[in-house]
């Protein structure tokens, strides 16, 4: 069967996920794990060193200007899930405006990134990257905020890391998360007219008020 936008997007609505082995394995697999990760819209945890990172007037954020810059950044090391046909699913689901990716910028350079997928109310994090200290934590920051303004209720990580634990990412069990990703389908964001941040500044005041 010929995975197409269209079954990609059937399968995040049911909490599954695609993966390859290897950047040049043609083969996907369904991923559909026991444990999910998870970061609450409201538990998104700044620490004061990126906070003060965040503060610095020296980088600049952007919305879906870069899209395939940052998918192919994040597939860009040793070990990576994002094989060809991954790549060419989200950047036609982007085309249609349905994946979406948030930039950082240092000195006209891409530096810093994370994409994911928008169904209803959750946005499914996909990836994300730094070639510079901070670069895919300032992203997150930003999506974050971006996202508990447009009005979505569920941000999936997929799996538990350590980095993303630091951020405030948990897990739970795949019941618990079908009821909330349940939940979000029933919910309708305003991505579209929702405005980044103005500055760092900004993004730090508005987590410290809703944490």
């Amino acid at each position: 069967m010929t995975l197409t936008p269209e079954i990609l997007m059937q399968a995040y609505r049911a909490g599954i996920f695609p993966m390859a082995e290897h950047r040049d394995d043609p083969e996907i697999f369904w991923v559909d794990p026991r444990q999910r990760g998870v970061i609450p819209m409201k538990g998104f945890r700044i620490s004061r060193s990126l906070a003060r990172r965040l503060r610095k007037d020296d980088y600049e954020v952007t919305f879906d200007r870069d899209f395939e810059g940052v998918i192919d950044a994040c597939a860009d090391r040793r070990e990576t899930w994002i094989n060809s046909e991954i790549r060419a699913l989200f950047t036609e689901l982007h085309r249609r405006g349905i994946a979406h990716s948030i930039e950082v910028w240092m000195e006209g350079a891409l530096v810093g990134g994370v994409y994911g997928l928008e169904i209803g109310g959750a946005f499914c994090g996909e990836s994300m990257f730094s070639r510079r200290r901070d670069g895919s934590k300032i992203a997150l920051a930003w999506l974050i905020d971006l996202l508990r303004r447009a009005g979505f209720t569920l941000f999936d990580t997929q799996f538990l890391t350590t980095h993303l634990a630091s951020l405030g990412a948990v897990e739970i069990p795949r019941h618990q998360y079908r009821t909330q990703l349940a939940m979000a389908l029933e919910v309708t964001p305003d991505l579209a007219r929702t405005p980044l941040a103005a500055s760092g500044q900004e993004v730090v005041q508005r987590s410290t008020q809703t944490s």
